[in-house]
């Protein structure tokens, strides 16, 4: 609970102390009315000590018009004509609520905290053999850092000693724990299990992923959703109203019918004020928001504000990236076609030819051989940037390269058209063969395409810096309605701007991206999401929601929670608005007195308020 909350429920309860106090000595004693009005009067100032400064601040805000001025006006009004206990404990009851939204609020918040709050109190940093525990914001980078079974990765690090399995839960959402072992990297806020490891640091505290992950967490409680901004335009309306209203019933039945008296009838009109307060409505659509933020974080989707849940709920044009998005951004070996030779033995050759270099197609070649590479068959390797690799591979003289490099050794081939790299070889001036590198679509990408053109009605567009060939086959395998390839950067951004000057106010644009290259088009769209956030600060910076896991089908579980927050918040609105006017009309002749009005209007915002915790509790 924080220290602002803690002060105004000390704050309130010492106004209802003083409420009951008064209550009891007017049971007991004869007081006159002046001793009963400070009495009472005291009790009021402190328990709405709250309203009148929220009031205060909406007035140097030159809003004048808000909830607080209906209850103020209301309450008032009731001491104006000696309805002292009547008033304080609509000042009461009306706090009470406030209350109520307060610790709700505090709780979905600690919520949130509790299941993203991964931040590592200390790190055990090792220097010259000793292990000294510091604060994780100490540490630099290179500096070395155990980490033993149970604790927390205080920074992101890359394994250098020792191997353990590693709870990335907190961060990805994924179940299984992963296994690390010298060379991979390790991310701050994930939970070592197993072993004992060491690790040099490769981001400061202050850039890992984990300071980036609650950053965004609390920019999301700060940011406001349309609907909550309706909201507040509605209370600027409805709040003058009525007071008009209130006026006329406390004026027109008494001028004109002659029909009870002037206390009777102003009496119904501070009622109708109280009744009219819009407490649940306004309460209970930011909690729902939050409620929402905090469902996705439990699935290890960070949303940064509810306006983005608001967006996703209705986005109806879904653009991707393809390499690292719609497909697996691992390169691998597709097809073979040797000459002179048996498959098996060109694909020696070239991962043996390119067991020297660090380039991703050496890396997928060598990946595709599974047999034991002898280096000393390698002789005078050379690189030839643009073109290829060569070198002396038993006894041949061996070229591995593009079609350039195949022009360049003055073979005649016409050029191998296929989706993906087709990289050539020569060997000893005579052509090898050809290899195809190509990446592959990811397994939920298909499913995904169906759920967005089946229950989003969305249309689905692909934009790539691959060639057509490549991307074409991408596109029809998941049936993309729109694909563009060969794309630089800023024309990728030049096409995200053609699809949002097509559409309406109503219609909001998804990009999808891998949050490094595509961050320009993730900041023009309504709602940029970025695929994988591990080890991509560029993803937490530009994205509006960010997938803590490389998982397409999460964009499904993100846009179904949105779906049921917009839900919660449009019955909120409903429910509230019907039994209002209900309630209204019931408190304008009378039947409701002002004890029933304040409660009938409390229950109306606890049960909105129910209503969007709901969200978080059950919505998995």
């Amino acid at each position: 609970m924080t220290r602002q909350l803690k002060q105004r429920l000390l704050i309130y309860g010492s106004g209802v102390f003083i409420y009951i106090c008064a209550v009891a000595a007017t049971i007991q004693y004869t007081l006159s009315d002046w001793v009963k009005f400070i009495l009472f009067l005291t009790a009021y100032l402190v328990i709405g000590f709250d309203a009148f400064r929220q009031l205060a601040d909406n007035l140097m805000k030159r809003e004048i018009f808000s909830e607080y001025l209906l209850i103020i006006l209301a309450t008032v009004g009731a001491f104006g004509v000696q309805r002292y206990t009547e008033g304080v404990l609509v000042m009461l009851l009306f706090e009470l609520g406030m209350m109520f939204e307060a610790v709700s609020t505090d709780s979905a918040k600690r919520s949130i905290e509790q299941m993203i709050d991964i931040r590592p109190g200390y790190a055990t940093r090792k220097v010259r053999g000793k292990e000294t525990r510091v604060d994780p914001s100490e540490l630099k980078l290179r500096h070395i850092i155990i980490v033993k079974p149970g604790e927390r990765i205080p920074v992101d690090a890359v394994v250098t000693a020792g191997t353990s399995t590693v709870d990335t839960k907190a961060l990805t959402g994924e179940y299984m724990p992963q296994t690390v072992e010298p060379g991979d990297e390790i991310y701050g806020g994930c939970i070592n299990l197993s072993g004992v490891i060491e690790a040099r640091v490769s981001r400061i505290y202050q850039n890992s992923t984990v300071s980036k992950v609650m950053e965004m967490v609390e920019e999301a409680q700060n940011n406001k959703a349309e609907s909550e901004t309706f909201v507040t335009k509605f209370s600027r309306v409805y709040t003058p109203v009525m007071i008009v209203c209130a006026l006329f019933i406390m004026i027109y039945p008494s001028l004109t019918f002659s029909y009870g008296n002037w206390d009777t009838w102003i009496y119904r009109g501070l009622i109708f004020l109280v009744v009219a307060c819009p407490c649940g409505l306004v309460l209970s659509i930011p909690l729902a928001f939050l409620a929402g933020i905090a469902s996705a974080a439990r699935q290890g989707i960070v949303v940064k504000g509810g306006n983005y849940l608001e967006f996703l709920a209705k986005a109806d044009t879904f653009i991707f990236d393809k390499t690292g998005t719609l497909t697996e951004g691992v390169f691998n070996v597709k097809e073979i076609k040797a000459e002179g030779m048996t498959e098996e033995e060109l694909l020696e050759m070239a991962a043996h030819v390119e067991s020297y270099s660090n380039h991703p197609i050496a890396q997928s070649l060598l990946a595709a051989y599974d047999g034991r590479l002898d280096k000393s068959r390698v002789r005078r390797v050379k690189e030839a940037p643009g073109f290829g690799i060569s070198a002396t591979y038993d006894g041949k003289r061996v070229h591995i390269g593009n079609y350039r490099m195949l022009e360049k050794q003055n073979i005649e081939r016409s050029r191998i058209r296929r989706p993906g790299t087709v990289i050539y070889l020569v060997a000893d001036k005579k052509y090898a063969g050809y290899i195809v590198i190509a990446d592959s679509v990811k397994e939920d990408a298909g499913p995904l395409m169906q759920y967005l053109k089946e229950k989003c009605r969305a249309v689905l567009v692909m934009l790539t810096g691959d060639n057509e060939a490549s991307g074409m086959e991408v596109a029809e395998a998941l049936d993309m309605d729109y694909a563009y390839t060969d794309l630089m950067p800023e024309e990728k951004l030049e096409q995200i701007e053609d699809f949002l000057g097509l559409q309406d106010k109503m219609e909001k644009l998804v990009c999808v991206g891998d949050g490094i290259n595509d961050a320009p088009i993730l900041a023009r769209a309504d709602v940029g999401i970025a695929m994988g956030a591990l080890g991509s600060a560029a993803a937490i910076e530009a994205a509006d929601v960010v997938l803590m896991e490389d998982e397409l089908i999460r964009i499904k579980d993100a846009i179904r929670i949105s779906k049921e927050t917009l839900r919660v918040v449009s019955q909120n609105i409903a429910f509230s608005v019907g039994v209002k006017i209900v309630i209204l009309l019931l408190a304008a002749v009378g039947y409701f007195g002002m004890w029933e009005a304040i409660l009938a209007e409390l229950g109306v915002m606890f049960a909105a308020i129910l209503n969007a915790v709901w969200v978080v509790r059950y919505t998995v």
